[in-house]
Parts: C-alpha cells; structure tokens; sequence
C-alpha cells in the first residue's frame, strides 16, 4: 500500500497522525489539520492516522 499525503488550505502536507488532531463529538470523530485546525477528509484522514514514521 502506497503512502498518503494530503496537503491541506493552509499549505501543510499531512503524512502522519502527529500532523492531525481529533475533534470528538457526535457519532464520528471529526480529524483537523493540528497547524489551522481545518476539517481533514474523512477517507484521508482515516489512511493518515494508521501511517507512522520510520
């Protein structure tokens, strides 16, 4: 499986779960760039999270 990146409004490139941040609330965890706090994609975000750096 090949690694994803997401490169999100504010110009930061997301690779790792480091680079996201989990907004609870709901029924579903909503993921947010950790710089600007925008809302990260649902299906990207879920593929962000279970990468870890080498």
């Amino acid at each position: 499986m090949s690694q994803t990146t997401y490169r999100c409004v504010c110009g930061a490139t997301l690779e790792y779960r480091q680079d996201l941040e989990k907004e609870v609330g709901g029924t579903y965890p909503t993921w947010l760039c950790r710089d600007c706090r925008t809302p990260v994609p649902g299906t990207i975000a879920e593929r962000i999270r279970h990468q870890h750096p080498s």
